[in-house]
């Protein structure tokens, strides 16, 4: 990775690396234009509605002729008889959308060829709701050159690889006839979102096929349904990880460059997912449109994606390194994360495995830091929890973890995630609770033993 050593802060140049080149078509992640108050999508037990649009979106002449601009030629469902004030945040909606369909500026040109491309975006409304916009860009079927075009589909939910299922299944009929969409979707928007572990199974008609019956299995495990970690493995070595983790984690900025807008989205979501349980609570923009080059001179933490094209505008912005990547993280729990993921992945291992192999160690790297966080919250009568901060810090008898949990308790990840643990009586079930109780179970099994010894 060209520069990491040297521009950190500034950006991270995403190549083809000892993991075979990138693919453009494996997860999708989110790009924001506004500043994102939480990072972790919403983690949604089932029943909702599957999605609220989609969209075909392609290049059209601007009136002056000589450029193109995209424009929405396909929508469903079409909204009619809406509240003034509906009308207005749908039209705010829509109006965004083209904009992050397609982010590459000036390049938007008749093309001959086209690489598939699956990703994703973010847009926040003023009241803080989000909305999700999973994208398929490609090159419709014909002879010559050729307007790119990009399925859109538009969802309050998080769920990148059912998502990415369902966009197939749209641009497999498209080729088809458009017509043929239209009792698919109808069908998916009249379907149950599925709870985890849990399949829907929708029944659809496609001409000379017959009838064809489509299941959409949500994972059992939640936590990671919305990431892929092959296209980081693939740029970055490991140790490049955990630098950008430690970077991360001490929010700073930090810039990824790559072409390919699969490969951005893809990488920093991942590299975002890596933080859980914690949510990056600042500026989040996997692929930044051209309009949007400015965010990279922000003085606060974003973490944003760029592509290469852009690449001049970005390292001429002014922004120094830091250069202490290597010294952030606790020495000894920096060599368990890199031993944790030099054990190497197999080729036969699904997306679920890898996934579950890449994060374990991260995940673990948080229960020995800050897995013991419940025990210092003290409740008071009407249920309000204090979190006990110096006393918290100075539970860690490891002097290199207490120096670097001194510094991770100012940063916004870690007090928003007390925050919310304050006002709860009781830890969420969720992964990370479980992961610390396999950790608390294992040291009480380890002292007798301990004892023994002595």
């Amino acid at each position: 990775m060209d520069g990491l050593g040297r521009r950190l802060r500034a950006s991270l140049r995403l190549k083809r690396g000892r993991w075979g080149p990138p693919q453009e078509n494996l997860g999708e992640v989110v790009k924001e234009p506004e500043r994102a108050l939480e990072h972790c999508l919403p983690n949604f037990a089932g029943g909702q509605h599957f999605f609220e649009y989609l969209l075909v979106v392609s290049l059209k002449r601007k009136h002056s002729g000589e450029d193109y601009e995209p424009r929405i030629i396909y929508q469903f469902p079409k909204r009619e008889n809406l509240l003034r004030g509906q009308q207005e945040e749908e039209d705010r909606l829509l109006g965004a959308i083209p904009l992050f369909c397609f982010p590459d500026g000036n390049e938007r040109a008749p093309l001959t060829e086209c690489p598939r491309e699956t990703f994703s975006f973010v847009l926040t409304n003023v009241d803080g709701s989000r909305k999700i916009g999973y994208c398929r860009r490609l090159l419709p079927d014909g002879h010559g050159p050729r307007l790119p075009r990009v399925y859109c589909i538009i969802s309050c939910i998080g769920c990148f690889g059912l998502f990415s299922k369902i966009l197939d299944e749209v641009e497999k009929r498209h080729q088809i006839s458009m017509a043929i969409i239209y009792p698919f979707m109808q069908g998916l928007r009249e379907a149950a979102f599925p709870a985890p572990g849990k399949t829907v199974t929708l029944k659809s008609f496609i001409p000379d096929s017959g009838t064809e019956f489509i299941s959409l299995t949500r994972p059992l495990d939640s936590h990671l349904e919305h990431v892929d970690f092959r296209s980081l493995m693939r740029c970055l070595s490991f140790e490049q990880i955990l630098q950008i983790f430690a970077s991360a984690v001490l929010e700073r900025r930090i810039i990824f460059l790559a072409e390919g807008l699969s490969t951005l989205s893809q990488c920093i979501h991942a590299t975002a997912a890596l933080l859980y349980p914690f949510s990056w609570a600042h500026t989040y923009i996997p692929v930044v449109p051209e309009s949007l080059l400015g965010t990279v001179c922000c003085p606060t933490p974003f973490m944003v994606g760029v592509q290469m094209r852009f690449r001049q505008e970005v390292l001429d912005s002014p922004m120094e390194e830091v250069g202490d990547e290597k010294d952030i993280l606790p020495p000894k729990l920096q060599d368990d994360i890199l031993e944790s993921l030099s054990q190497g992945i197999k080729e036969s291992q699904t997306s679920e495995q890898i996934n579950e192999h890449v994060s374990r160690p991260f995940v673990q790297f948080f229960v020995k830091t800050v897995g013991h966080y419940a025990s210092y919250i003290k409740r008071e009568a009407n249920g309000q929890g204090r979190f006990q901060e110096r006393a918290f810090y100075k539970a860690l008898t490891s002097k290199a973890n207490r120096r670097f949990v001194k510094k991770f308790v100012k940063t916004q990840l870690f007090s928003l995630f007390i925050q919310e643990a304050e006002k709860s009586k009781n830890p969420p079930a969720d992964y990370f609770q479980k992961k610390i109780r396999e950790y608390e179970e294992q040291k009480k099994q380890k002292k007798p033993k301990e004892k023994t010894v002595k």
